[in-house]
């Protein structure tokens, strides 16, 4: 499944977390590994640019943080990021450097790499987003099946067991999803596709793609 694959999805010169990826095929491997890597960057960040807040909480001293946000650890803030009014960033998450965590947004065991933005109403759970991926407003990922069965990543015929009950959504460089969108257990979206407002998604959606609705994705021009 090569389209699912780490090096076809990021650019690891784009988050401070590349070292996580290092040994990874695909990049849900890595979603039970952020706690404990969080841990130990966080102690190896330079004090004159990162201050420790809390327990596990590094924030970049050029990020600007709401006074109304809660961030519980482990976590990290990076340089030039903004998190916003009421965001809840419930532990295991970076946050890449000029990235946007909005309005009433919650985050728990994610990578967001730079430029991410997730600005208004997201949930964004056990789920990874590359270089400048934007999730529209309300948008989110799901990351438990209602059947809590383990999630498998499919692409038409090829299959992947992954092993894990929680896996929201791999995202790509430059993706973007539109507003109100479900991003359900599993799915994984190539570099630059584009997701229609008011989707539900499942799958792989491969690279340079739009998606329209389920059984409609055409390729960009």
């Amino acid at each position: 499944m090569e389209s699912a694959k780490i090096s076809n999805l990021y650019t690891l010169e784009e988050t401070i977390a590349a070292e996580l990826f290092e040994g990874a095929e695909y990049p849900w491997e890595v979603l039970p590994k952020i706690s404990e890597f969080i841990v130990k960057l966080g102690a190896a960040l330079d004090a004159a640019e990162y201050d420790k807040v809390g327990e596990n909480v590094w924030i970049a001293k050029s990020a600007k943080v709401a006074p109304t946000a809660f961030i519980n650890g482990p976590a990290i803030i990076g340089k030039e990021a903004e998190v916003r009014h009421c965001a809840f960033i419930r532990g295991n998450a970076i946050v890449g450097e000029g990235a946007v965590v909005g309005n009433s947004t919650e985050l728990k065991n994610v990578v967001l790499f730079n430029k991410v933005q997730v600005p208004h109403y997201n949930y964004v759970g056990d789920s990874i987003l590359g270089f400048r991926a934007h999730m529209g407003a309300g948008s989110i990922t799901s990351n438990v099946k209602s059947d809590k069965t383990l999630v498998v990543v499919k692409d038409n015929d090829e299959q992947i067991a992954t092993g894990l009950k929680k896996f929201g959504a791999m995202l790509g460089d430059c993706v973007e999803v539109g507003c109100n969108s479900v991003l359900n257990p599993g799915t994984v979206l190539g570099k630059n596709s584009q997701i229609y407002p008011v989707s539900c998604v499942r799958g792989v959606i491969h690279e340079n793609s739009i998606y329209k609705k389920q059984g409609e994705v055409v390729e960009k021009r």
